[in-house]
């Protein structure tokens, strides 16, 4: 393989099976890849003199750089080419000598037909390959951009970083590897040096100076300008850096956000490169940038791949063409485009495509209108112009799809033909493209911008809410942290939670009370929410205070607020608002709210209204309600003055809250109590959460910060149902997936009949999902080899108790890679605006409880219909691209 590196080979890589060329002694290559010539940067042309057809007849061959004329033109050519009218077959004619091999082709050189290695057959067809003396230029590959900037090259080398924690700061060598994602980190001191490693992909953001608060705290005698902090997606904490010089520090701070822009700019292919490029990396042993059969075994063992030995010792021969025993170079190439064939897409393609194997504007346009979308030819070429990766002069496949095999030669291999895209076509590896981008992903990409009317009271929308905000972990022992807040603000959520207890030196703290939890200063999570409140979302952020302090020390916490806020404070009702209804989050953008106690004014109490809960109820409080049942006289002026539209407030009952609203009061439930209003009285608390905000919280017994189900709190209107953000789970999934939609701003409106319960009744729909497939599913068991994932998908809905409901596929035994299921799940929903889709996949364990796999989680408004992928995430919701799952999607009405 010479000085060939796995990043070079692999960078042209297609996603799908691309027949090829025989070459010399039966040598595959890829048509358009492997050769090439001088033209290849100006022109489309090939150099093609003349073909001969069946009876020998020496036809003139239209070249591509002939055929200019419409599309239509250019489908008739290749027709007659699947029609086998002009031409039989090709494959390299093979006299060419062993050193002029696939890729490095002379003029004169010719193609003829004929099996591997022997010559053509009488009369065969042949091809004048007379301009054929270059080689096509790849993919821009890592190895490119990681030498052309100083930064990442100083990354590559490695630098001595001090990692700064509450015990001390240890230095280790911090590198990047060669495939420009992941980092290594190693302390090289003491008998056993450890090594750990994180990849860029995960990096949510990097930050210079005394930024965190681990730095802040325990960095102090390190200089603010070598310091740096990256920050994690999921529940991952931060990492706190510290270099010896501040250009060290500033080469890695660049050098990483440089990384983080190519990764988001990234197609899925390009991701799949690096995907393979790591598995290619950890399985060759010996490092010589070649691959034994074991070393193959071991690199399909960790792509979740269980092949039977003699199948993949025959696939090894058959892509073995210098017969050493080794794969390398295309060899390799050949073996790994074999495995990422998608039968399922090339089915479906050939569905559309029909012989010709390629779509044009108007098939293209037909599969846009089959999916459910409004397709029209000028939306079908636009798609063709963006995903189409046939720009220049690559291989046309002419196989139909139901002809290819593992294993098999092509009997019509790939021949030249001009550029799809300007000819407004598409190949099967451009429609690939187009189905893994977002353009074909199941969540309709206009929900993920803002697209929901603002401008409604507050009441009328779910609200992302947090509780314990503080927390990183449990609420028993825990860490209290300013970055869980700035990790909550940037997951979208828009209502925070502050426990402010009594401090020393006359400044109040953040902490749960008689608890083994830290403590953070009041002032430093104010300067937190300040950064980062509005970052993720424009609109509105509610400060929920939970306030243990005494008089004088809520006196310096509203000094604190209104000297680090400024002018997101809101402290004056809004000018010419209507007081009996609440502002909208239109209006209160940028705004900070702060929900507390409120001094009492001096009005009337009503009279002769009950509560409808019982005595036992009643006095069953729960630590929030006794903190709202508070001696009001106990709330310093200067912090009542702050609360205007959050004024907390015991619950006086359903039917003195509904006879008397007042829309600037809320009231806090525990989820206990929250279930027993919604069982006892639903209507009423529906018509109440109408009106007012209300706010759901766990039970405080929950030691381990566990969370409860938040669907049946939505299902009665509860605007702000707060959830442990720290605890991973099906019911964090549940959150994100029903603040998904709108852009991710943390208001979703709330449906009609939430927020008008006198409106229509839902209209019912039947959901189809037939689950197709699977692709490259993470390794459970990265230790052990032989452990391959034993998958199946679960489809589960929330929504009303009616449409709860639960279903599966069978599992696919040893193999993570590509499973392919081919199995419809049918839903009957009753009321579709509330419901939740999630899509899990687990590893079947037939003694134990099985393993989770991954999960994707959105509401049935944002999902659309038709062939589409699943880009899955992590238990504490990281990505796990490339993990795809691939599914067919109809709602009908019943």
């Amino acid at each position: 393989m010479g000085s060939h590196s796995w990043g070079s080979l692999w960078s042209g890589i297609p996603m799908v099976g691309i027949p090829m060329i025989e070459g010399p002694h039966g040598q595959g290559c890829p048509y358009g890849q492997g050769v090439g010539g001088p033209e290849f940067g100006s022109s489309p042309q090939l150099g093609v003199r003349a073909v001969s057809g069946p009876h020998g007849r020496e036809q003139p061959f239209p070249t591509p750089g002939a055929v200019h004329g419409p599309g239509a033109v250019v489908k008739e050519w290749f027709q007659k080419i699947n029609k086998k009218e002009e031409i039989i077959s090709w494959r390299m004619d093979g006299n060419v000598p062993s050193d002029r091999a696939c890729g490095h082709r002379q003029p004169g050189d010719r193609v003829g037909v004929g099996r591997a290695g022997g010559s053509p057959a009488p009369g065969a067809p042949t091809l004048d390959c007379s301009s054929f003396a270059g080689v096509a230029q790849p993919w821009p590959r890592a190895q490119q951009w990681l030498s052309e900037d100083e930064d990442l090259q100083l990354m590559l080398q490695g630098s001595l970083l001090r990692k700064v924690t509450s015990r001390r700061a240890k230095e280790r060598r911090f590198r990047l590897q060669e495939d420009g994602v992941t980092v290594v980190s190693e302390r090289r001191f003491g008998r056993a040096p450890s090594k750990q490693s994180f990849s860029v992909a995960h990096i949510t953001a990097v930050h210079r100076g005394h930024h965190s608060e681990g730095l802040r705290r325990y960095g102090r005698a390190i200089p603010e300008q070598h310091c740096f902090t990256i920050a994690f997606e999921g529940g991952r904490r931060n990492l706190d850096l510290g270099a010896r010089d501040e250009d060290v520090a500033l080469s890695w701070v660049r050098g990483l956000r440089t990384l983080r822009g190519r990764l988001r700019g990234m197609s899925q292919r390009e991701r799949l490169e690096h995907w393979i490029h790591g598995m290619l990396q950890r399985a060759d042993r010996d490092k010589d940038n070649r691959m034994c059969f074991q070393e193959v075994q071991i690199m399909l063992r960790m792509a979740n791949i269980h092949m039977d030995n003699a199948y993949t010792h025959q696939l090894f021969e058959e892509c073995d063409h210098s017969g050493d025993g080794r794969l390398e170079d295309r060899e390799l190439e050949d073996f790994c485009r074999r495995l990422l064939r998608r039968p399922e897409l090339e089915e479906l393609f050939g569905r559309y495509s029909g012989e010709d194997c390629v779509l044009s504007a108007e098939e293209l346009r037909d599969f846009l209108q089959d999916q459910g979308e409004e397709g029209t030819l000028q939306q079908a070429c636009a798609i063709i112009c963006a995903h189409e990766l046939n720009e220049k002069v690559p291989g046309f496949s002419t196989a139909l799809p139901g002809d290819i095999h593992m294993g098999t030669t092509h009997e019509v291999p790939p021949l030249p033909h001009p550029p799809a895209r300007q000819q407004d076509l598409m190949t099967l590896d451009g429609f690939t493209m187009y189905l893994l981008s977002p353009a074909g992903d199941i969540l309709n990409q206009e929900h993920t911008q803002v697209h929901q009317d603002m401008s409604q009271p507050l009441c009328h929308y779910f609200i992302s809410s947090s509780h314990n905000t503080y927390l990183t972990r449990n609420q028993i022992g825990g860490t209290s942290s300013t970055e869980a807040y700035v990790r909550a603000l940037m997951m979208g959520c828009r209502c925070v939670e502050l426990d402010c207890w009594e401090g020393p030196d006359g400044e109040p703290i953040i902490s749960h009370g008689h608890t083994f939890t830290s403590k953070i200063l009041f002032r430093d999570v104010i300067e937190a929410i300040r950064d980062y409140a509005f970052k993720r979302s424009p609109y509105p952020v509610i400060l929920s205070l939970e306030n243990h302090c005494g008089v004088k020390q809520q006196a310096t916490m509203a000094q604190h607020m209104k000297a680090i806020l400024g002018d997101m404070l809101l402290t004056q009702p809004l000018e010419g608002q209507d007081p009996s209804v609440l502002p909208s989050p239109e209006q209160l953008k940028g705004k900070v709210l702060v929900k507390g106690k409120k001094l009492p004014e001096l009005q009337p109490e009503p009279c002769g209204v009950t509560s409808i809960l019982d005595e036992e109820e009643e006095e069953e409080t729960e630590e929030e309600d006794r903190l709202q049942a508070k001696d009001a006289s106990h709330v310093a002026p200067e912090l009542s003055a702050m609360v205007v539209y959050c004024q907390a407030t015991p619950f006086p009952g359903l039917a003195q809250a509904l006879q008397h609203p007042r829309p600037y009061e809320m009231s806090s439930f525990s989820e206990r109590k929250a279930r027993k209003l919604i069982k006892e009285a639903g209507p009423a608390f529906m018509r109440y959460t109408s009106r007012q905000l209300s706010r759901v919280y766990p039970l405080g017994l929950k030691m381990t910060s566990s969370n409860y189900n938040p669907q049946e709190m939505w299902n009665a209107g509860c605007q702000l149902v707060a959830l442990n953000f720290q605890t991973p789970g099906y019911e964090m999934d549940l959150n994100t997936g029903r603040f998904l939609g709108n852009g991710g701003c943390g208001y979703v409106l709330k449906p009609q009949f939430l927020r008008s319960p006198h409106s229509g009744s839902p209209r019912p729909l039947v959901l189809r999902i037939r689950v197709i497939t699977a692709q490259q599913l993470p390794k459970l068991n990265r230790e052990k080899l032989s452990s391959i994932v034993d998958p199946f998908v679960r489809v589960e809905i929330y929504g009303v108790t009616a449409d709860c409901s639960k279903q599966q596929t069978a599992y696919r035994s040893n193999n993570g890679f590509n499973p392919r299921w081919e199995e419809t799940l049918t839903f009957q929903l009753q009321v579709p605006e509330l419901a939740l889709v999630r899509f899990v996949v687990e590893d079947h364990d037939s003694t134990s409880c099985n393993d989770f796999v991954g999960q994707f989680t959105l509401p049935l408004g944002s999902m659309r219909e038709g062939y589409r992928h699943i880009h899955l995430l992590s238990k504490d919701g990281a990505s796990l691209s490339p993990a795809t799952l691939f599914v067919h999607v109809t709602c009908r009405c019943p």
